[in-house]
């Protein structure tokens, strides 16, 4: 099989990782990829929203199968371009996509289906959003209805700040606060079944304890250990099935990547969010832990051939990554700083620990360099969460980059848990 996998960040250096050790795949491309991509799939310049260019691109590589890895081209109909020139794409329409595209969108598809969810206000205007603001209360849960890159959600005591944000959105979804532990679920879909991935956990602000500001995500592990054994059918039963179905009644089917984002409140599992694609970087644990070939899971989404498909087979182990951000991260992304230790980490840590590339390219000389906000995602594997996580941070402690940060705590509490008193 030839593949195309479209995008350049962790998430799709993580889908290469794994296609590239995958015996069924004979051609690996990625479009346009970066410095770490480029050592395991033939790298290609184009411009990722630009459906007809990635379509053409397929074609001269008499491509398989391709794979949308972003949000944005999915939501901009790059996987319709695709279509429409014949060839097997993984990732939903742009109709489809709506349901990352849009949290209005995506409350009114669970409304319809029956999908618990948080209660929500829909507002445009000042007026609106005051009155949203104080029938929820404090703390306040603000979300840009658009894309933002993971950072268009406000989670604050604050009403001013809430206020703000509320007011710099053209519009946005204010919705009651969700208690309890936060569960990421990938399933795979080809509008019809419904196959869902291992849960994973993310951590989403800047700094050690979840302070700071919120980001695209700081690291993630997988399996949960804390989390009830019928965790994953339950969701199946109740979220994910339900939405592949309305969306499937309503004429849109959605074929791809449906995640889930998901709070084990007190009064059950509730849905903060959808996705329309892999996660980043949840997507990097889960494949980690993957023992059925990818490409074969992909393609049959594709095709709509998942009914046929033999139950998935996963790692009894655990998987934790760690993502170095640059300098000024969120806010103010540092770039053009060499990196170091990359070599160190695989000459002395792999196959257990290897680094995915999410904002890197190369210098003039061939060095690597950073060129975006999160640069690396460390990832590892292990027996357990203690190991994996151990792994993780020995390799992160040979990588050097002026100025950057991490958290030190990815995975610490469910390690220590799962381990049970000293």
């Amino acid at each position: 099989m030839r593949i195309l996998v479209i995008g350049g960040g962790a998430r799709e250096h993580a889908l290469c990782h794994a296609l590239s050790r995958d015996t069924e795949v004979t051609a690996l491309h990625c479009a346009p990829g970066n410095a770490g991509i480029a050592e395991v799939a033939t790298v290609h310049p184009v411009d990722a929203l630009d459906g007809a260019a990635v379509a053409a691109l397929a074609g001269e590589l008499a491509a398989d199968l391709v794979v949308v890895g972003p949000e944005a081209p999915l939501v901009a109909g790059v996987a319709d371009a695709v279509r429409a020139a014949g060839i097997p794409v993984f990732g939903p329409s742009a109709e489809a996509a709506r349901l990352e595209g849009s949290k209005a969108f995506a409350k009114d598809v669970m409304a319809a289906a029956g999908v618990p969810t948080a209660r929500s206000y829909v507002c445009t205007t000042a007026e609106q959003i005051d009155t949203a603001l104080d029938a929820f209360g404090a703390p306040y849960v603000v979300k840009d209805d658009g894309l933002a890159a993971g950072k268009g959600v406000v989670v604050t005591e604050d009403r001013a700040r809430a206020r703000e944000h509320a007011l710099a959105c053209e519009r946005v979804v204010i919705e009651e606060f969700l208690d309890g532990p936060e569960v990421s679920l990938f399933a795979v879909t080809d509008g019809t079944t419904v196959v869902p991935l291992q849960p994973a956990q993310d951590f989403k602000r800047a700094h050690d304890g979840d302070a700071g500001p919120n980001t695209g995500g700081m690291g993630a592990y997988s399996p949960l250990p804390w989390a009830e054994p019928g965790l994953v059918d339950e969701v199946r039963e109740t979220v994910l099935e339900p939405t592949v179905a309305e969306l499937r009644k309503r004429g849109t089917p959605f074929s791809g990547l449906l995640y889930a984002g998901l709070a084990v409140t007190s009064r059950g599992v509730r849905v903060i969010e959808f996705n329309a694609r892999f996660g980043d970087p949840e997507t990097q644990v889960v494949l980690a832990r993957l023992r059925t070939p990818l490409s074969g899971l992909l393609y049959a989404a594709a095709t709509g051939e998942l009914a046929a498909l033999p139950p998935l087979r996963w790692s009894e182990g655990a998987a934790v990554t760690v993502v170095i951000a640059s300098e000024g991260y969120p806010a103010a992304p540092r770039t053009g700083d060499p990196i170091t230790g990359l070599d160190a980490v695989a000459e002395r840590d792999a196959p257990d620990a290897y680094v995915l590339h999410a904002g890197t390219r190369r210098g003039a000389g061939g060095e690597v360099l950073s060129a975006g906000g999160r640069v690396l995602s460390v990832t590892a594997t292990g027996p357990d969460l203690a190991a994996a996580r151990s792994r993780a941070y020995t390799a992160v402690g040979r990588i050097g980059l002026k100025g950057s940060h991490h958290r030190g705590d990815i995975a610490r509490a469910a390690a220590e848990a799962a381990a049970g008193p000293a």
